[in-house]
């Protein structure tokens, strides 16, 4: 992709300004590294209070990036976030400071470390959990290459280390005398607060001044016994591990698989971090840095505000810390995760077995709200995505309804246990998609475009979706009524709906039943999902043209509605169908499957996602370059009616 370079509106002070690679930081003394980061901290701030972002995540990790950057010979040793969006000074001191004003912008550079932008970039990072498995990928491969010399580090936030995946590559990183260093970036945050045991662990390790000072003793007295050869080495490890044994109600997990345990240390004091690292350079094998950071650090409103919010607040005054909202002049749709959010609780509230699951995103889906008022009832599980479904299917196992609620993108994730754990056992679990379609500024590794193929292929699976507010509610409804006890999906998109009036009664909808909102004659439209209001403007304005369009809700893309389609096909030879996700196996490729299964003879024109991955960029130029914005799908009609206009002629000669 091809990016924008528009001129940089924003100046940068005066050591950073001289920085374009790494290299030009390693010419400064140590002493010029805590103006540096001073100076890389006001960009940020002064960048994202105007362009919007993440922001609390990359505040915090200034200091460790400067001196990562400053340690290690950057791109030759390979750095490895997790997850991207903590990386914005690590793409400002890499070649992209002039052009980061473009940053998650429409043909701009990525929010997220991105191999094909970038040779800093050393691994795509847009999902959490990533960076041990993939450094150790880095860390073996360089061994077999012999190039001994080459460091592998992998920054993993705590957050991210509650996943499955971090400990399986913690867990292979233990027995390969690979060179890699973890560093563990520690600030009790995701997006939301951290939850679970390993939380707590690293609590009481970082509490643990006893612990610490008699482990930083043994170290140094390891190092000034080391010219006496191995056997020293060998005695002060055992006086170490007793130490750790009387000290410690348990031992330290990460050295339980094998490797070096080092910290807490202080992660905002960048000089000492500099040492450390210099010092972990020549200890060979896997190591863990222990650093402990604030989420905001270095912005008052940040750090003394509420984390989630600074996680990503948009625009703000970086003066006053006041977030900058458009107050609309007349009520507005609210956000499909808030209806969710406040439609769960109805429902529980009348139905005792419903329970509300997340991974660590609560406020993100907004069950957030369901947690306040019945916490008892609604779980954060941690960014665990596969545990979150088979603890659905292990609720379901016992008579209650969860409605297990992921962002498409992350439900990929736990696709197998969507498939093992829930469909095969034909389990009541209600599988809530947020995000699904195409997210926007995020780009391509959060864009929620295959869970309707995805979904589709899986036997038992009912895959829907809401056209608007009103729907969702009913669909929400239907999916926890007894009778409809089996896998259930509703995926709705982010952002706001098109209802002001969105509380309606609660209606039952029949399972795998469309409906048509328009009948016509020349031509017919079948949309999935909100996309539909899109397609409603766009119909509008053809007839206002002369033409005459039928128009469908699909509702369900499996079990899909064949009455409906029986319809559609015996009256019309020209078809249109709209999906807000990937063209191969989704809607339109059942549609086309019916077709061919009941032997009619169409033209069926699918607009969707194609086959490639789509960029960041405003979610309305995403459906532009995909073609079902509103211009988009009134040219496919215009084109589709000019080919009939065209037979018609043909025929009347």
């Amino acid at each position: 992709m091809e990016l924008v370079t528009n001129e940089n509106p924003f100046k940068a002070g005066e050591l950073l300004a001289k920085i374009n690679s790494p290299a030009d930081l390693r010419n400064l003394s140590e002493d010029q590294l805590e103006q540096v980061s001073n100076e890389l901290r006001q960009y940020i701030v002064d960048l994202v209070s105007v362009k919007g972002g993440h922001f609390g995540a990359s505040l915090g990790v200034v200091e460790l990036t400067v001196a990562l950057h400053y340690v290690f010979n950057t791109p030759y040793d390979q750095l490895v976030w997790d997850v991207g969006h903590q990386a914005y000074g690590h793409k400002i001191l890499t070649g992209r400071r002039d052009n980061f004003h473009t940053n998650r912008k429409y043909k701009g550079i990525s929010g997220f470390p991105k191999r094909s932008e970038s040779e800093y970039d050393t691994f795509g990072v847009g999902h959490s959990s990533t960076s041990i498995s993939g450094a150790l990928g880095m860390a073996v491969a360089s061994r077999h290459l012999g190039m001994n010399d080459k460091q592998h580090i992998a920054v993993i936030g705590d957050g991210s280390m509650t996943a499955g995946l971090a400990f399986e590559g913690l867990n292979h990183a233990g027995v390969e005398n690979a060179n890699i260093l973890v560093v563990l970036n520690d600030n009790c945050m995701s997006i939301d607060p951290n939850v679970g045991a390993l939380r707590e662990y690293l609590t009481d390790i970082t509490t643990s001044h006893t612990y610490n000072n008699v482990k930083d003793e043994v170290w140094k007295l390891l190092g000034k016994l080391s010219t006496f050869g191995k056997s020293a080495q060998d005695i002060v490890s055992k006086v170490q591990s007793a130490v750790k044994t009387s000290l410690l109600k348990q031992s330290n997990l990460f050295e339980s698989l094998n490797f070096r345990y080092f910290g807490p240390i202080d992660g905002h004091d960048v000089v000492y971090l500099t040492k450390v690292m210099n010092d972990l350079k020549d200890i060979p094998g896997p190591k863990i840095l222990h650093v402990i950071t604030q989420k905001g650090k270095g912005y008052k409103f940040s750090e003394e505000g509420n984390q989630t919010i600074w996680h990503a607040p948009g625009v703000f005054n970086k003066d006053t810390g006041e977030i900058i909202k458009v107050t609309p002049k007349t009520p507005q749709p609210p956000k499909y995760q808030d209806v969710f959010g406040h439609t769960i609780v109805e429902l529980a509230e009348k139905n005792n077995k419903i329970m509300g699951v997340t991974p660590a995103m609560p406020s993100g889906c907004s069950l957030n709200i369901m947690m306040k008022a019945m916490p008892d009832r609604a779980f954060d599980v941690g960014i665990a995505e596969q545990h979150a479904v088979t603890f659905s299917a292990g609720l379901a196992t016992q008579g209650l309804i969860p409605f297990c609620n992921i962002y498409s993108s992350f439900m990929q994730r736990a696709y197998d246990q969507v498939i093992h754990d829930v469909a095969l056992q034909n389990l009541h679990v209600v599988l809530c998609l947020d995000r699904g379609g195409l997210v926007g500024a995020d780009g391509p590794t959060h864009h929620g475009v295959y869970d309707i193929a995805y979904f589709r292929c899986i036997p038992k699976m009912v895959v829907s979706s809401p056209m608007d507010e009103s729907e969702l509610r009913n669909l929400m409804y239907t999916a926890q009524l007894p009778e409809n006890a089996l896998p259930f999906s509703i995926r709705y998109p982010r952002g706001n709906g098109v209802m002001v009036n969105w509380k309606t009664p609660f209606q039952k909808i029949e399972i795998g039943k469309g409906r048509k909102l328009k009948d016509g004659n020349d031509l017919a439209i079948l949309t999935f999902g909100p996309i539909g209001n899109t397609a409603k403007t766009a119909i509008e304005k053809a007839e206002a043209e002369g033409l005459s369009v039928a128009h469908y809700d699909m509702r369900f893309a499996k079990p899909i509605d064949e009455e409906m389609l029986h319809e559609v096909f015996a009256k019309f030879s020209k078809v249109i169908t709209i999906e807000d996700g990937c063209i191969i196996g989704g809607v339109g490729s059942a549609v086309i499957e019916f077709m061919s299964d009941h032997g009619y003879n169409a033209q069926v024109k699918r607009l969707g996602i194609p086959d490639e991955y789509i960029e960041h960029g405003e979610p309305a130029e995403l459906w532009a370059e995909c073609g079902f914005d509103e211009a988009g799908i009134l040219k496919s009609i215009t084109e589709l009616y000019q080919e009939k206009k065209q037979v018609l002629i043909k025929k009347a000669l």
